[in-house]
């Protein structure tokens, strides 16, 4: 057959080309959890597929934590003790008080929100997870999303 007379064929690109999703190798997540078992749960979770995580019990010390913005995800629940993780939030969104933050602060929580107080939080956050709703591995594939 001649070339010249050959009918080129489309390419079509393989599924794969696509955007991949970020690898969580070398990702550092901050989770800010007072309940030990979850806090122990997300740790497992993460580190065995690659993330690097550091678990704060307390949210003063969560928020401290956050502001060095060593972090590619923060893990941030609603209830946590000395500060909650509304203000944590509120502190690391303003400027003034954080002025350097770059990390994707997700929401993780079992309290029921009042609507305009979750469309407040979610608006703030790039992510608002019920843990009761949430399975590890759930988690871990969100997280994964998350450029």
């Amino acid at each position: 057959m001649d070339d010249k007379n050959s009918t080129p064929t489309p390419q079509t690109p393989p599924p794969a080309a696509q955007v991949p999703a970020p690898s969580p190798v070398g990702r550092k997540v901050l989770c800010i959890e007072d309940e030990h078992f979850i806090g122990e749960l997300y740790d497992r979770a993460l580190t065995k597929v690659g993330y690097t995580v550091k678990v704060v019990v307390d949210g003063a010390e969560g928020l401290r934590e956050a502001q060095t913005d060593k972090y590619d995800i923060v893990l941030l629940d609603l209830m946590v003790p000395t500060i909650t993780g509304i203000d944590i939030l509120r502190k690391l969104r303003d400027p003034k008080q954080t002025p350097k933050f770059h990390s994707k602060v997700i929401i993780t929580t079992n309290l029921e929100q009042r609507e305009e107080i979750r469309a407040d939080i979610e608006h703030q956050a790039d992510g608002y997870l019920v843990k009761a709703e949430v399975t590890p591995r759930e988690l871990v594939e969100f997280l994964n999303t998350i450029k």
